[in-house]
């Protein structure tokens, strides 16, 4: 490795729109900050680097052939399927993530969602700003029953790191947690159990979406198994947008086959105009900001830093390759 690490960052606005300091990867070698940066650029930008850092951009096998001085690429995220890994593999590349950073950021997100949804908080304010309470008989007043949550079963599917997070949460406002995972898991928590996938669809007035995209996962939101949901069900996703059929949820939501869907994240993103989601009711829509509170992104840079920092020293942290 020479002296001077050259490093480039693909598309540090993902990280930092203005707000965060990131010098701090200038002890590292000399860094090249690019705010985005469209594929066909990539190459030109990094032909040089040693090390690649990138959130959403898309390194393929032919982009890793054309990088000849690269040795590792670092994921500014905990996701990594934007990567080619066999590629990485055969021309001896490192990929590492950074994975636990936002799993606060993400459990907050998916109950501002819920809250926000179930006491319309946002409608309520704009119609007393309108006039409408003061033109109420009574002292107070509300359009539908307001649910509690601790009368609600909250289904998780994923039980990884924000997915636990999630269950505190949900156990924390009382909530009867069942949970569905890949693999055997236990709490010490007496309001969460586990369960296989289809009991958590049958019996759950909440499912959060926490499992990893991959070929068992993609679009396994679908016609099929909304149908062994609850017709009061409501859906959250702050995963990833694959994760759902998009024309399957939207006309189960066009025919209430379910109540509502509060998502954080689109198959496409930015979404074309489009999108059949956009313009589906009782479908509310976040630009794929759960992960993104400035806590959770000092985070991540701490973590890109220290992985990077551990490659140099030949001890190489949060290996995914």
């Amino acid at each position: 490795m020479p002296d001077q690490l050259k490093i480039c960052f693909l598309d540090s606005f993902t990280l930092s729109p203005g707000d965060l300091d990131l010098s701090s990867l200038n002890e590292l070698g000399k860094v090249q900050l690019c705010d985005r940066t469209n594929p066909t650029d990539i190459i030109a930008r990094a032909k040089d680097a040693q090390v690649l850092i990138t959130n959403k951009c898309t390194i393929t096998s032919d982009i890793i052939s054309r990088l000849p001085n690269l040795k590792l690429i670092q994921v500014a995220a905990t996701g990594y399927n934007n990567i080619d890994l066999e590629a990485a593999k055969n021309y001896g590349i490192t990929v590492c993530n950074v994975s636990g950073y936002s799993t606060e950021s993400v459990g907050q997100h998916v109950f501002a969602m819920l809250l926000s949804y179930i006491n319309q908080v946002h409608v309520y304010n704009k119609e007393s700003k309108n006039g409408y309470w003061s033109d109420e008989l009574d002292f107070s007043y509300w359009h539908n029953a307001i649910p509690a949550l601790n009368e609600m079963t909250f289904g998780i599917i994923g039980y990884g790191k924000i997915g636990k997070g999630v269950a505190r949460i949900a156990s924390a406002f009382d909530m009867k947690v069942i949970v569905s995972h890949k693999y055997e898991a236990t709490s010490d928590d007496e309001n969460i159990s586990f369960h296989n996938q289809d009991h958590v669809f049958e019996y759950s007035d909440v499912l959060s979406l926490h499992a990893p995209l991959n070929a068992s996962t993609d679009k396994f939101i679908n016609t099929s198994n909304i149908r062994k949901m609850r017709s009061n069900a409501i859906i959250i996703n702050t995963g990833r947008g694959g994760l759902i059929n998009e024309n399957d949820l939207s006309k189960a939501l066009f025919s209430r086959k379910i109540k509502a869907a509060l998502l954080d994240v689109l198959s496409t993103e930015p979404p074309p105009k489009d999108n059949v989601l956009l313009k589906t009711p009782n479908c509310f829509i976040t630009p794929h900001q759960a992960w993104a509170n400035q806590n959770a992104r000092k985070k991540l840079l701490n973590g890109i830093i220290n992985n990077i920092s551990n490659f140099l020293s030949d001890s190489p942290t949060n290996v995914v390759s």
